[in-house]
């Protein structure tokens, strides 16, 4: 015997109110998710704030004082990353590709990056402590 169609299908209501649901939750979720992944940028900019040093570090270590200074001096930020992505795991092309996303900047100390952490800024040009 053949059910009624009545029963085999959702009523119009019964899809509204999952919908609602579905709705409700999705709203009180996705501050949550938005929130996540500027806090992952934010880990991930220090991290790789931390990389920079490092290596502007062993560059020095490597190349001599004298020598990295003078060349370190004279340079721009992203020809510093140049100089300094032997010392990198997994260097990108260039230093805008290595950070998150272009609202992050390192500034590094223009003598002695190897004495001075360089400077994390963040979206809004503030200062980011790491």
């Amino acid at each position: 015997m053949k059910t009624p169609l009545r029963s085999r299908a959702f009523s119009l209501l019964e899809l509204l109110i999952v919908i609602t649901v579905l709705g409700v939750i999705l709203f009180f979720a996705f501050p949550n998710i938005v929130q996540v992944k500027s806090d992952s940028e934010k880990d991930l900019a220090r991290a790789r704030a931390d990389t920079l040093n490092l290596a502007a570090a062993a560059y020095f270590q490597a190349v001599g004082t004298n020598v990295a200074g003078s060349n370190w001096s004279s340079k721009t930020a992203e020809q510093r990353y140049q100089l300094i992505t032997f010392y990198i795991a997994f260097p990108a092309t260039s230093l805008s590709n290595f950070l998150p996303s272009s609202d992050y900047s390192v500034n590094f100390d223009a003598s002695s990056p190897h004495k001075v952490k360089a400077t994390l800024m963040g979206p809004g040009n503030t200062n980011i402590p790491y």
